[in-house]
Parts: C-alpha cells; structure tokens; sequence
C-alpha cells in the first residue's frame, strides 16, 4: 500500500554517514520529539552528521551551526525531508 511505501522511504538521521547531511522533517517518537525540540531540532533545520560512535553509540550533530550530542534513538526518530 501506499502508506506503506511512505514510511519506508523515509530517511532517518541516524543513518546518514560522517559528512553527510539533510533537512528535519518530522519526528517519529513524540516523547523524544520534545527533548530534541528543547535542543533547538526544530522541523526545517539543516542538520549534518559530524561524527558517529563505533558500535551503535551516539553521535555528534551539526544543527544550524549548533553541535549536539545525540543517543542512537534520538538521531533515529529525526525523520530528514
């Protein structure tokens, strides 16, 4: 179905790689959408990957010239346009 197709092309932030960068679209977990808003990751922020952890850690974050520190989950629920 179509729905299904949405969701599957959706690109999240926790799988860019070093360098690489997109646009916030959305959130995909409400709970952690709060936290990552309060950080200043609001919907239209350009975001870049600066550095990812080995082994499924965290990562660093570029957002609008601001460097956030980002838990596996978190950079996950950040859907990109």
């Amino acid at each position: 179905s179509d729905l299904v197709a949405a969701f599957e092309s959706e690109k999240s932030f926790g799988n860019l790689k070093k360098g690489e960068e997109g646009t916030v679209s959305h959130f995909s977990n409400p709970q952690i959408a709060s936290k990552l808003l309060a950080m200043g990751i609001l919907p239209g922020s350009a975001i870049q990957m600066v550095r990812k952890a080995p082994f499924g850690g965290g990562c660093y974050a570029k957002v609008d010239n601001l460097l956030v520190a980002l838990r596996k989950n978190e950079a996950e629920t950040i859907i990109l346009k």
